[in-house]
């Protein structure tokens, strides 16, 4: 991804914080923040934050289960039925 075109200073988010984020939610793309030259801070709209805390969430379960995987901590597929099963009984009752 090319973000050479959404770095703005501090100064503008000051001046056009509604812009950027207009920016940031028409384009999805998030708008990086400068101050004194470096960057700072990420603008983003709240629909790809979050997607991106979602995907990093599913990579935390897949290498939580690779882990286990190679661990040898495995259980049966009937096992798994009848665990989730409980987990969405306990979910509906809440």
């Amino acid at each position: 991804m090319d973000y050479s075109e959404a770095i703005e200073p501090v100064t503008v988010l000051k001046t056009k914080s509604a812009e950027l984020i207009r920016k940031a939610k028409e384009s999805g793309q998030p708008v990086i923040i400068t101050q004194n030259g470096k960057a700072t801070a990420v603008l983003q709209d709240i629909q790809a934050f979050q997607r991106q805390r979602n995907a990093l969430l599913l990579l935390r379960f897949l290498a939580r289960g690779d882990r286990q995987m190679r661990e040898g901590k495995t259980i049966s597929h009937a096992q798994a039925t009848k665990h989730f099963e409980k987990k969405l009984k306990e979910l509906k009752g809440a």
